[in-house]
């Protein structure tokens, strides 16, 4: 009978994986406890009852704080954000297979971004906009703040996947005689489809709850997180926990859809 015998290297890892995760979803865990605060309860615990009474309230006229319009422009924002990190990206990592003049310059520019602390990306795009007499807006100065932020990342998948992956396949195609277009369709696109997805999910999740880069440039409406952010210095009531709860959900759903669909394809792929 063998014995199990695991290296020291692997408590060691666990016990920081366990203290990781609680980190991580022991604060969220508190926030969607008081959620349920009863009508009179507070921002802290104890617990004053247990009701649904502060999600009924976000849908409510406030005082302070535009819930339904700061999800919708945030929401809209990530889509916008996901579509062009989408596009550019695979564009991105098609032309990158083929050498061409400047090919690394134009690389390093486009990752510079991620070394460039956010708040100073914020703050100069602010300023361009307000030399130039145009009026920020989350639509347009917040849109390109937020696409220096994912463009990066989605090049950098694609380049991953891309360098993955065999020309073997498309000159298998094109012997049969496939065109160029054929062969992405029908060949290149069915094998990309599930990385490509996830550099969706990718764009839409760090658009939605970006912070820093929409600080200065969404102009007079706020996108979610500066909305939340505001609340906390006005708002008294758990409904900001409520909300809380709310958002994370819906992360949580548009990830599991995303995850379902990836793996949906991936056995319908199989199965062909």
């Amino acid at each position: 009978m063998q014995s199990d015998k695991r290296p020291r290297e692997f408590y060691v890892l666990a016990a920081f994986f366990t203290l990781f995760v609680l980190f991580l979803y022991g604060p969220l865990s508190a926030i969607v406890i008081l959620s349920f605060q009863g009508p009179n309860g507070g921002l802290t615990f104890p617990l004053n009852g247990m009701s649904f009474h502060w999600f009924g309230n976000l849908f409510e006229q406030q005082a302070v704080g535009d819930f339904g319009g700061s999800f919708r422009r945030s929401f809209a924002l990530g889509i916008m954000v996901m579509v062009v990190t989408v596009v550019v990206s695979l564009l991105a990592g098609l032309a990158f297979r083929r050498k061409f003049a400047g090919a690394t310059a134009l690389f390093y520019l486009s990752v510079a971004s991620l070394v460039v602390p956010s708040i100073i990306i914020s703050l100069g795009i602010g300023v361009l906009f307000s030399q130039l007499g145009l009026q920020p807006a989350w639509y347009t100065s917040g849109f390109g703040a937020h696409l220096t932020w994912t463009l990066p990342f989605g090049v950098l998948i694609m380049f991953a996947i891309f360098n993955r992956f065999s020309p073997a396949y498309e000159e298998a195609a094109r012997d049969l005689g496939a065109t160029s277009w054929q062969t992405f369709r029908h060949v290149v696109l069915p094998m990309i489809a599930p990385p490509l997805i996830g550099v969706g999910l990718f764009g839409f999740t760090l658009s939605y709850d970006e912070f820093a880069r929409t600080l200065m440039t969404s102009g007079t409406y706020n996108t979610l997180p500066l909305e939340i952010y505001g609340m906390t210095t006005n708002v008294t009531t758990p409904v900001l926990y409520a909300l809380g709860t709310v958002t994370t959900l819906f992360s949580f759903l548009v990830i599991a859809g995303t995850l379902g669909l990836i793996i949906a394809m991936n056995r319908r792929r199989g199965r062909a």
